[in-house]
């Protein structure tokens, strides 16, 4: 119990502290589209390209579609078995800038998912795997500019969905 309150400690730590950086207002505009990014209409598109280029027996298409049957669910467990709540609302007179989907924080959800497409994207377009990744990790600290996430929110999501992405890959 000690452990995760020393953890939880931290987390608030860095949480207001990036909250409380004087570049915070500009990093919130740049947050916001590159959170867009990771809702999932993106995700649709590239699973529509590689249908559309190489049919279902696209093995990097088969490789996404076992890595989200896999992420999903255990991210989906994760978030509400452990509940754990929001800045908003574990942070006194704190207010997100943004709305979040749903009401828990931990796991991040949007990270888990970007980490999970930037992996399977880059292991069969290796030359995009530097840029992918860095995307995934953009994504995962626009959640946490956007005052919706913790640190270890985002870092339990980039697990997530790495992990789901090497089991898919057959790598696991």
């Amino acid at each position: 119990m000690k452990l995760l309150y020393s953890i939880h400690k931290y987390d608030v730590f860095m949480f207001t502290w990036l909250i409380n950086v004087r570049m915070y207002s500009a990093m919130t505009k740049a947050g916001r589209y590159l959170s867009i990014t990771g809702d999932g209409p993106l995700y649709l598109v590239i699973i529509g390209w590689l249908y559309w280029r190489s049919g279902i027996e696209s093995p990097c298409l088969q490789a996404i579609l076992l890595g989200f049957l896999i992420e999903r669910p255990v991210y989906f467990v994760l978030k509400n078995t452990l509940k754990r709540n929001r800045p908003e609302a574990a942070l006194i007179n704190f207010h997100s800038i943004i709305i979040p989907s749903d009401r828990f924080s931990f796991p991040s959800g949007h990270t888990s998912a970007a980490f999970m497409m930037a992996t399977v994207l880059g292991y069969y377009y290796p030359p995009l795997i530097i840029t992918l990744h860095g995307w995934a990790t953009l994504i995962g600290c626009s959640r946490v500019i956007l005052g919706v996430h913790f640190p270890t929110d985002i870092l339990m999501g980039s697990i997530i969905g790495i992990s789901a992405a090497y089991f898919s890959l057959g790598q696991i």
